[in-house]
């Protein structure tokens, strides 16, 4: 045996082979960061975290500024906190659609032979979604700030919005989750997430006051969970912080974790069996 084989026998055999889920926490780190590193080699990902925000910010501020609140400047201040919701909930879908795309290509087929904590593959993946939303949100804050937002709640205003907003959207995030694995193609998971997304994020009260709509679009708004977190994210970041409102947007993606994370489980246990 040569010197290198014998290093290589004692490499691999100088201790106990790993059990199943040892080290979940480790293990769903492991994962976390792989989303993060496909965030760097899937360009088109990239530029919708950079893209999108921008342009929408930039668009209706300018847009609709004026005919909307008389200036810009007063728009930008309602329409920011709104636009930051809608932008963690667009890049949402990635989970989804990134989750979908591992499984058509055979990968967790891979992970099933690995030694780990079963959920890892997936709870890895939410967790990593982290990073996609802070730099999101961190994004549009960028914008908003060169434009003439100003967060009168200060520094820690902003630090309790990016909290806010990335657990709403880890908690939404477990429903694109839950589609990826009933779903075959990632177009399809693409378009049944837009057929969510769409009609929360619109008709909510990001972009106007809820009091110039008709009755029965009041009534959508009120209960939409999208106006609750956005709500509250004006008054964290106007130094006016509701408790209730925050509460109540917090309501939401808990509910959703409760009864969406349970049944991601056990389709992926489906899928893998």
């Amino acid at each position: 045996m040569s010197p290198r084989d014998t290093r290589l026998v004692r490499v691999l055999g100088s201790g106990a082979a790993p059990t199943s889920g040892s080290r979940p926490l480790a293990e769903t780190l492991a994962f976390a960061w792989r989303a993060v590193l496909k965030i760097r080699h899937t360009p088109e990902q990239a530029i919708d975290v950079v893209v999108t925000p921008v342009m929408f910010t930039v668009m209706f501020t300018y847009l609709f500024g004026g005919a909307l609140a008389g200036s810009t400047d007063a728009y930008l201040q309602f329409l920011l906190p709104g636009i930051l919701v809608q932008t963690v909930m667009f890049t949402s879908i990635y989970t989804g659609f990134t989750l979908n795309q591992d499984i058509r290509r055979g990968v967790f087929d891979r992970f099933r032979a690995l030694p780990i904590w079963r959920p890892a593959p997936i709870a890895g993946a939410i967790l990593g979604d982290v990073l996609r939303y802070t730099a999101s949100a961190v994004l549009v804050f960028a914008v908003g700030f060169a434009l003439g937002f100003r967060a009168d709640g200060g520094v820690g205003a902003l630090l309790v919005a990016l909290v806010l907003l990335n657990v709403f959207a880890l908690g939404m995030g477990w429903i694109f989750t839950a589609v990826a694995l009933m779903v075959r193609t990632t177009g399809t998971v693409m378009t049944l997430s837009w057929l969510v997304l769409m009609p929360v994020t619109f008709g909510s009260n990001i972009y106007v006051a809820p009091q110039t709509m008709p009755g029965w679009l009041q009534t959508f708004v009120a209960l939409n969970p999208v106006s609750h977190i956005t709500t509250a994210l004006r008054g964290v970041l106007g130094g006016n912080p509701a408790f209730a409102a925050t509460g109540l947007a917090l309501v939401t993606p808990l509910a959703v974790t409760a009864i969406f994370a349970p049944l991601s489980m056990w389709l992926y246990g489906r899928e893998r069996g």
